[in-house]
């Protein structure tokens, strides 16, 4: 995950102190790494002692091991290919601006929610996936639709998936989960009380939490046993939860694909499902 996404999720939640010194970072990572760090010390108006200590809270083992983070950060920046802006839409954009725009931010929230989750994880979360009896999709507003599009895609390959848009339904089916199943929450800001109450529900009756929320601090991922990350560029492209939507969904085709992989009958359940809905269709 990149550290400069870190920073700028944990930012909110950090000392005085540390966020002078994140701030600086996030805003100059170029040139905090021509610095040492008692150099950045000065330019933050801190102690040097609080640079090193700064790099250690964040799990690195000095401020040479921070610097390393933040270049390999900057050497995997997503730069927007020709023809795309990356910027904020404005009412007196033209048509074609905002088409561009919105392409921009799309494609940058999606590759940035590649990069924050590690191969480790995802392997964790496909493993409770496939040896889930039940799997349980929860989730409010955008995240509601993401969860059932998701639902529909492990019905296909033959799985027990429980979703439903009213949350009194969600929590009733949470209930009756045990610790053979596995409760899917999904909540950009991890806030979403209906989805938090569920999540604490599955979690009482001894069930495998998977989280999909942002990356900053919030009460889900402490109610989460696997945590996956979505990137939004929501303050970028504003009224509607549009970039978070795309980075929920393109993550939850990634699984499904995995999870073709794995499972060797996949491909019949796929076929099957297909034939079948065939009769339905006009000729």
């Amino acid at each position: 995950m990149s550290i400069l996404k870190v920073l700028g999720a944990k930012l909110n939640t950090m000392t005085q102190a540390d966020r002078q010194i994140a701030q600086f970072i996030i805003d100059h990572p170029e040139q905090m790494l021509t610095l040492s760090s008692a150099a950045l010390a000065e330019a933050t108006g801190r102690s040097q002692s609080s640079v090193v200590k700064f790099s250690q809270k964040l799990g690195y083992a000095g401020y040479q091991q921070l610097k390393l983070a933040v270049n390999k950060a900057k050497a995997l920046e997503w730069h927007a290919p020709g023809g795309v802006i990356h910027g904020s839409i404005d009412a007196s954009d033209s048509y074609v601006t905002i088409l561009q725009k919105l392409i921009g931010s799309k494609l940058l929230s999606m590759r940035e929610t590649l990069a924050a989750n590690n191969e480790k994880t995802i392997d964790l979360a496909l493993e409770s996936l496939v040896n889930a009896r039940k799997i349980q999709l929860a989730g409010v507003g955008a995240s509601s639709l993401v969860a059932k599009d998701f639902s529909y895609k492990l019905l296909k390959l033959g799985r027990m998936a429980l979703i439903d848009s009213d949350s009194h339904i969600q929590i009733s089916n949470a209930s009756a989960l045990n610790g053979d199943d596995v409760l899917f929450a999904l909540s950009h800001s991890g806030r979403s009380v209906e989805t938090l109450r569920i999540a604490e529900m599955a979690r009482q009756r001894g069930a495998k939490v998977i989280s999909m929320t942002g990356l900053q601090p919030n009460p889900l991922l402490e109610l989460a046993d696997i945590h996956l990350f979505t990137v939004a560029d929501e303050e970028r492209v504003r009224s509607s939860a549009i970039t978070s939507r795309d980075a929920q969904l393109m993550l939850m085709d990634m699984l499904f694909i995995l999870m073709i992989r794995m499972q060797a009958d996949a491909h019949d359940f796929i076929h099957n499902s297909e034939a079948a809905v065939t009769v339905l269709k006009a000729r």
